[in-house]
């Protein structure tokens, strides 16, 4: 089991003896989702950290997603128990990167990008290409793009 795989599954247990409902209801839906995962295709694997994480990021991204739609749908109830969720999820990833580490980032990309003969919107695959290693699930794919459509265009 994964170092990451192994510390849900730890909370978890602490969680159920803590009676604490909300936290071990999202750790089981989270680790039933990685599990799920797993099993996905033709053979059963073991995901690594990083594969763990990004099922992680995915299953925050449903929680904020869904908060938003209970909000608008008038239930601050529900929305307020997904956003919970959330951040409890949040714990267990990378700190997200703030707009101006995003803008420095996507920034050095685009300068290679150019240096490298890449010139206007066109250059886009080619620099998301050379910043997504260095973002590697701490920013939103949407907020990259949008970075760098905007890094591009000035």
């Amino acid at each position: 089991m994964t170092t990451l795989k192994s510390k849900l599954q730890d909370d978890l247990n602490a969680a159920i003896r803590g009676r604490d409902e909300l936290r071990s209801s999202t750790l089981r839906l989270t680790l039933s989702a990685i599990t799920n995962q797993e099993v996905a295709g033709k053979e059963k694997r073991e995901l690594s950290d990083d594969e763990v994480q990004k099922v992680i990021a995915k299953e925050a991204k449903k929680r904020r997603e869904a908060a938003d739609a209970f909000e608008k749908g008038g239930r601050a109830e529900s929305a307020a128990r997904e956003l919970a969720e959330g951040e409890i999820l949040a714990v267990y990833l990378p700190q997200p990167l703030s707009d101006a580490e995003l803008e420095q980032i996507v920034g050095q990309a685009v300068e290679e990008a150019r240096a490298a003969g890449a010139e206007g919107p066109r250059a886009m695959g080619q620099v998301m290409k050379i910043a997504n290693p260095k973002i590697a699930g701490r920013a939103e794919g949407g907020r990259v793009a949008a970075t760098v459509k905007r890094l591009l265009a000035g």
